[in-house]
């Protein structure tokens, strides 16, 4: 499992639209351009095709960064913002 935060600057709204769209699929909508969240590795490669399939590869620019369990742990916000809740692997039936 990663940790990840996606960044973006689009210029279109319609496409910026639909990249928003498409990664509330896989991350949490933390801020107006940036989405975080716990992603098995095997859907990065999906997500980063999706990505690409979306934007102006020629105007628009996506940021994609992988904390690791450390960063995770120090990550302050000040403001608003909301902290990215981790779900327990453990499951009670």
């Amino acid at each position: 499992m990663l940790h990840l935060v996606v960044t973006y600057d689009i210029v279109d709204d319609y496409k910026r639209t639909r990249l928003a769209k498409f990664l509330k699929g896989y991350l949490d909508h933390v801020q107006k351009s940036v989405f975080e969240g716990d992603i098995q590795e095997w859907h990065l490669e999906k997500l980063r095709q999706g990505i690409r399939e979306r934007i102006d590869l020629t105007v628009d620019s996506v940021r994609l960064y992988t904390l690791c369990v450390r960063c995770q742990g120090v990550t302050e916000i000040i403001g608003t913002g909301v902290y990215v809740e981790h779900e327990d692997d453990d499951i009670l039936l």
